[in-house]
């Protein structure tokens, strides 16, 4: 695009907009308002990069991760905002999901540690006590987060 010249105004314009102002103190809030209309932001969105993507992600978990706690996709959206992979990939959400989620399912000490968070969350959300899967053990027959299922429902 192109920026078009503005044209000074006019004396009459210029005397409108001086008298106004007699009447007013200086804020941030006006002159960020000023500039605002002088292209500070245009075209671009207010929202940093960052927080679109993290915005997109959770969107996109909570429309299709199966999540019988009803905390899963926090936990996980929690833990990836600690990822180096956000940083590397913040203009794809996509890309960054998918990267996460396939070092998680990758590595079982990752896996075991996301579960323990989502057990934790879950027990904190409905105030009971969690369901903690320990390695060679039954899981709880009510416990909405084990190895197993985590494990199914990012795969």
């Amino acid at each position: 695009m192109s920026d078009m010249k503005q044209t000074p105004p006019s004396a009459d314009e210029a005397d409108v907009e001086r008298e106004v102002r007699l009447g007013r103190k200086f804020s941030l809030s006006e002159a960020l308002g000023q500039m605002g209309g002088q292209g500070l932001l245009k075209g671009e969105s207010p929202i940093a990069p960052l927080h679109q993507t993290e915005a997109a992600i959770a969107t996109y978990l909570r429309a299709h991760l199966t999540d019988a706690g009803g905390v899963l996709a926090e936990v996980v959206l929690r833990s990836m905002r600690t990822s180096d992979v956000l940083l590397q990939h913040v203009h794809e959400p996509m890309v960054v999901l998918v990267s996460y989620v396939n070092h998680v399912l990758q590595s079982a000490m990752l896996l075991q540690d996301l579960v323990r968070e989502a057990d934790a969350a879950w027990g904190r959300a409905y105030d009971e006590r969690p369901y903690f899967e320990r390695a060679g053990q039954p899981s709880h027959p009510a416990d909405p987060y084990t190895f197993a299922s985590v494990h199914d429902a990012l795969r």
